[in-house]
This record gives structure tokens, sequence and C-alpha cells, in this order.
């Protein structure tokens, strides 16, 4: 037969207990830890090291199973309750205050697609004029960047010998010019939407920090890839043409004047749906 609690033993229930047993503390997780330390430490030591390792993992796991079954060991802890009581002395609650309340995607404006081009085609008669400064300069013919720069995509020319290494060779320059006036627009397009992004001096981080970045990442995949090649290039005349590069682009590009980007644009413009009070009246239009 159930018999009903009584008051007092259900408000007794809902106290909060004066004691509860938790988990009791053990060492063995730090020795299996520890153990399993030695165990790849030996690897690249001695293989006493890997068995002493081995040794405490296996105890480690042991010990720390034990703890667990077949019975939980645990410990009683006490329960000191506090009386918490949360007071303030102000009467209003300040609200920081909104600049901006709607969400903008930054950068807020950018340079157009034909800025980048333009800015790309003027760096490449830059880093062209440095390249051929160097082949007179130092390997004594105006034809060696030209025949090193299209033996990036054309193998044979890096097979010429010494003395036609540095001749002309038709086929060789019209390569060469083509990659250079297309990786140099493509470039240009990358530096125009990136110039937008560096809010203290563009010119210094887009034309001297990141063609030296760029520099020293085509130095070492060039180093691999093709060894040949890369023991050709003269690495600080490459980087001095990429820095030019970098510099002219970025003045040719900041002349522009930059415009707002289409994401800061409300949907209907976007849309082409009329808006009233949004988009402007077309041409012999009369608004109410």
């Amino acid at each position: 037969m159930a018999t009903l609690l009584t008051t007092e033993q259900m408000s007794e229930s809902l106290r909060t207990p004066r004691e509860i047993e938790v988990p009791a503390p053990t060492a063995w997780p730090f020795v299996l830890a520890f153990g399993f330390t030695l165990l790849f430490a030996g690897l690249v030591t001695s293989l006493s090291v890997s068995v002493l390792g081995a040794a405490l993992s296996l105890a480690g796991c042991i010990g720390w199973f034990r703890e667990v079954f077949p019975h939980e060991h645990q410990e009683v802890v006490p329960v000191v309750t506090e009386d918490i009581r949360i007071t303030t002395d102000r009467r209003i609650v300040e609200l920081l205050p909104i600049a901006h309340p709607v969400r903008a995607w930054l950068p807020v404006k950018t340079y157009p697609v034909s800025a980048g081009v333009k800015g790309g085609l003027a760096g490449s008669v830059a880093m062209a004029v440095l390249a051929c400064a160097y082949g007179v300069l130092k390997a004594g013919s105006i034809w060696y960047p030209v025949n090193l720069l299209a033996a990036v995509v054309y193998a044979e020319s890096l097979k010429l010998g010494p003395t036609q290494l540095y001749s002309f060779h038709a086929d060789s320059f019209a390569i060469a010019l083509a990659l250079h006036i297309i990786v140099s627009a493509l470039v240009g397009l990358l530096y125009g939407a990136m110039l937008p992004m560096f809010a203290h001096r563009p010119i210094v981080l887009g034309g001297l920090i990141g063609p030296v970045l760029w520099s020293g990442l085509l130095y070492t995949f060039l180093g691999l890839l093709n060894p040949l090649l890369a023991s050709h290039i003269d690495w600080p005349w490459f980087i001095a043409s990429q820095v030019a590069f970098g510099i002219v682009a970025g003045f040719v590009v900041v002349r522009e004047l930059p415009m707002l980007t289409r994401e800061n644009v409300s949907f209907a413009i976007r849309a082409g749906i009329e808006a009233p009070g949004i988009t402007p009246p077309r041409e012999g239009e009369k608004r109410p």
C-alpha cells in the first residue's frame, strides 16, 4: 500500500543536499600521457625510452580502468551554500550607440576593372624596362630575359646553346610577349581589387611588401618544379622588376576614381527593379 508523503518530507527532499559524490582524484591519466610521450620520443632517441614509455602507458591504462570498473571510485564532498545577491546602483540600463544600423561589406569602394587593366599594362612596361636593362648590363644581351620568360611555358628555350640563348628567336619572343601581357593584365586586375583593402599606405604594402612575398614564394616553388630555370634567374633583379611593377601599377590604379561596391547597394538597384525614390528618373519620365 502506497504511503503519502507529508509536507515536511517533501520539503526535505527538495532541499539542497549537504553532501554530493564526485569522482575521486587520480593520477593515472598523467601517467598514461607521460607514457605515450616517452613511447614516441623513443622513436628519435633510443629503444630503452620507448620500452619505458610502453610500460608506463600499460600501467596507466590498467590503473585508469580500475578507477572506473568494476566500481567507480568516488568521494563525498560537502556542499557549501552561499546567498548570492546581485545588486546595482544604476537606475537605468545604458545601451551602446549604433553608428551604422545597416551592415556593410568591406571594402565599401573599389576601383573599376579598367583601372586594374591599365595598371597591369603600365606595370608591365616598367618591369620590361628593368628586365631589358638586366639583359644588357649583366647578361650582355637584351634577348636573354626574353628567352628565359618564354622558357616558363616553352621548354625548348632552355635547350638552346649558350650563344643561341643570347640571340633573337621569333617563336620565343612571341611567346614571351603574349605571356607577359596576359599575366600583367591579370595581376593588374587582382592588384586593383586588393588595393582598397590596404587602408594605410596601399602603395607601400601592395608595391613593396606584396612583390617581395610573391618573389619568395615563386623562388621556393620554382626551385622544386624547374630547378634548371631557377638557376638562370638573377633573383635580386627579379625582385626589383616585381617591385617596379607594383609601384607603377599602384600609382596608375589610385589615380582612377573609386566606385561603390555592389554589395552595399540596395537590392532593388542590383536587381534592376523600379524603386521610386531610389533610382533616378529616366530621361523624359515624370514622376508624381
